[in-house]
């Protein structure tokens, strides 16, 4: 707070850091004409201080429409041909129509390498931000914090950060739904191909797998784990046929993958469902065109994309909103999971 007791100013930034006016005004709005030395003391200052940007100031200054970004620290590739990200950008997109803010994607390599995402969160260009596919080593949100810039995480963060709510889904229970699934169907060797180890999604699902298995008395030994693409799927198949060839069915940590290892099972003379049974997890399209029709778990996208902005919007306006919002799922059978003598 600044010394008349009301909210940080521009001022008390640029008296906090020993530096002009004016030159927090260029840092705030990432003008590179600054030096590293005093955008750094600025940028600590706004963290001591707590400043938060005005909205009507800054829009005045870069003359843009009012915007919230969605930052993916994904590459381009991985972005563009994955149909979580599609379904995703397409709920934020839809929720935004009834209101004035335009979405722009924000994409960047994991850990910020190149520091992309982290100066563009500090530059004063958006009035928000939803953060998803967040990595444990993610680190760029604590600029937009710096900032003051309001954030929501689409997906729980690896641990709680103040003032920044999430929107995820139970990864867990879905997870324990699928195993419990295949031991209906009398399935006693599963495997699971499991996401990556730095990401909730990923860690939540295989623990979810892993208790299920061990309420069961069965083994969870049968792991390799996937980057939640069809390469990453079919490698990690190819890697749990090699070292665990009696397995008889299979939890996926994403439908992509999933696809993937039933052409790598099928490759390999093992028949789906009838040898290995398969479910997989997040009910895109893809997974009721495979075949077989892949029997999968809800991941619902599309309200979480919804709620996102929801959050998001209540931050914008000074709301108090729910530090978390945890939505549930379901099971969808398909051909995939049930053999033929069982139908």
């Amino acid at each position: 707070m600044s010394k008349r007791g009301s909210a940080p100013t521009l001022e008390d930034v640029a008296a906090e850091a020993g530096v002009s006016r004016a030159t927090v005004s260029r840092v705030v709005n990432a003008d590179p004409r600054v030096s590293e030395s005093a955008r750094e003391r600025v940028l600590a200052a706004i963290d001591e201080l707590g400043y938060a940007p005005n909205r009507a100031a800054r829009s005045l200054v870069t003359r843009q429409a009012d915007s919230i970004a969605v930052v993916i620290p994904e590459t381009d590739a991985r972005v563009f041909s994955d149909p979580f990200f599609a379904g995703t950008l397409h709920g934020i997109a839809t929720a935004l129509s009834r209101t004035e803010l335009q979405m722009i994607l924000v994409m960047g390599q994991p850990d910020d390498g190149d520091g992309r995402l982290s100066k563009y969160l500090r530059g004063g260009h958006t009035d928000g931000a939803i953060i998803t596919s967040h990595h444990r080593r993610d680190e760029f949100w604590r600029t937009a914090q710096a900032a003051g810039l309001p954030v929501v995480f689409l997906g729980r963060p690896f641990a709680p950060v103040p003032g920044m709510p999430y929107i995820d889904v139970d990864n867990a229970h879905g997870a324990a739904l699928a195993v419990r699934h295949l031991l209906e169907q009398r399935r006693t060797r599963i495997a699971t191909i499991a996401g990556p180890v730095d990401m909730v999604a990923g860690a939540d699902r295989l623990a979810g797998w892993r208790g299920e298995l061990r309420g069961a008395g069965l083994r969870d030994d049968a792991v390799a784990h996937g980057d939640f693409t069809a390469a990453g799927g079919r490698a990690a198949m190819e890697a749990l046929l090699a070292s665990h060839p009696d397995l008889d069915g299979v939890f996926v940590a994403s439908d992509v993958m999933a696809v993937a290892a039933m052409e790598v099972l099928s490759a390999h003379g093992r028949s789906v469902p009838d040898d290995v049974s398969v479910v997989g997890f997040d009910n895109i399209d893809t997974a009721a065109e495979a075949t077989p029709a892949l029997t999968t778990i809800v991941n619902p996208i599309a309200a979480m994309a919804r709620q996102a902005v929801g959050l998001l919007l209540g931050l914008m306006n000074g709301d108090v909103v729910p530090a978390a919002v945890t939505l549930s799922t379901e099971l969808v059978v398909r051909d995939s999971s049930i053999p033929t003598s069982r139908r």
